[in-house]
């Protein structure tokens, strides 16, 4: 009598595979999210001056300051993200 095990493993490797792609799907909504807006931190006053005063103090084409101008406009963005909600 010949053994099948060798053909149980490929069959039991194949269903742990499809398992596993069938539950990754699972996890992951197909409907679209609508109204989800990132929180905005609002920062003191004094530490408003003294992060103006720190940007002021570097080189004007450091990398920074370009970033925080892209940061800047993120912030703003998503400040009239919470304006802009739309209700399911």
């Amino acid at each position: 009598m010949k053994s099948n095990a060798r053909c149980s493993r490929q069959r039991l490797g194949g269903l742990v595979i499809v398992t596993s792609l069938l539950s990754a799907c699972a996890t992951v909504s197909s409907e679209p999210v609508v109204g989800v807006c990132p929180p905005v931190l609002e920062y003191g006053d004094v530490f408003q001056e003294r992060a103006a005063e720190e940007v002021q103090a570097l080189p004007k084409d450091t990398a920074i300051v370009e970033m925080l101008s892209d940061y800047a406009v993120m912030r703003e963005q998503a400040w009239g993200c919470e304006d802009i909600q739309i209700q399911p």
